[in-house]
């Protein structure tokens, strides 16, 4: 499916206090913006139109847009993310989302659910549960996906932050994979390019317009993606791999 537009926000400084796993260090400011206009570069490169929403210095992960919502081309699901602190994030999401779609809904409590943990399949949506999205989000989005006309279904995490933490979809019935995801039972039926754990932060990766978007930095990955026959682009992420983001977390692509 062409993808047209994309949607991200430009990091405000609060983000070197961003949630956090990594222990990586506190993110580069100055290097992070550097990376971001690279990654909004990037993305225009594929052919997409991008609209820059201005850094919000009263959430700190703001710039990790794609855990605020999921959109499908019969509607958007605005999300409620599973870290408290980020919940506000969705109230100018929705408002910025009423420009694009008409049908708009939204993921209520108890529910909690990142779109991070969501992977679109042509049209089945697999969902992971995970401590950032939990089973009544999950049954919430199904219902949703369902009136869509779309299929969805569940796959419990057990050390992933996100789902796509772990997997990407790369077109033509292939997953890039690793960790607990390879050779998993919901996913026996694709094609696989398994991801060793010393590159496993690649698994995060994304396919856009017949290009396939990279972290920079693991060589393997970037060879196994070549494959593909499909123009391979790295971008460096490491600021933002300190705050636990990936690739796919900077944009909403629709």
């Amino acid at each position: 499916m062409q993808i047209t537009q994309a949607i991200v926000r430009t990091p405000c400084p609060e983000m070197i206090h961003g949630l956090t796993t990594a222990n990586l260090g506190r993110p580069d400011y100055k290097k992070a913006l550097r990376q971001h206009a690279h990654y909004v570069e990037v993305l225009k490169s594929c052919d997409l139109e991008v609209l820059v929403l201005p850094p919000d210095g009263n959430f700190p992960d703001s710039t990790f847009v794609e855990d605020t919502a999921l959109l499908t081309p019969k509607g958007a699901v605005i999300a409620r993310p599973g870290a408290p602190s980020r919940r506000g994030e969705t109230r100018q999401i929705k408002r910025v989302l009423k420009n694009y779609f008409q049908n708009i809904e939204s993921i209520k409590s108890p529910g909690t659910f990142d779109a991070g943990d969501i992977l679109k399949v042509e049209s089945h949506y697999y969902i992971g549960l995970s401590e950032r999205t939990n089973q009544s989000g999950a049954r919430q989005m199904i219902r949703v996906l369902n009136d869509f006309g779309y299929s969805a279904s569940t796959i419990r995490l057990k050390n992933l932050l996100h789902l796509k933490s772990g997997v990407s979809y790369l077109d033509n019935n292939l997953l890039a994979v690793t960790g607990e995801l390879i050779d998993h039972p919901l996913f026996e039926h694709f094609d696989q390019i398994k991801i060793s754990a010393s590159e496993s932060y690649a698994a995060n990766s994304l396919s856009i317009n017949g290009f396939i978007l990279i972290a920079a930095g693991y060589p393997e990955t970037r060879q196994a993606f070549q494959k593909t026959g499909c123009p391979v682009i790295e971008i460096d992420l490491s600021e933002f791999r300190k705050i636990d983001g990936g690739l796919s977390c900077l944009s909403l692509r629709f």
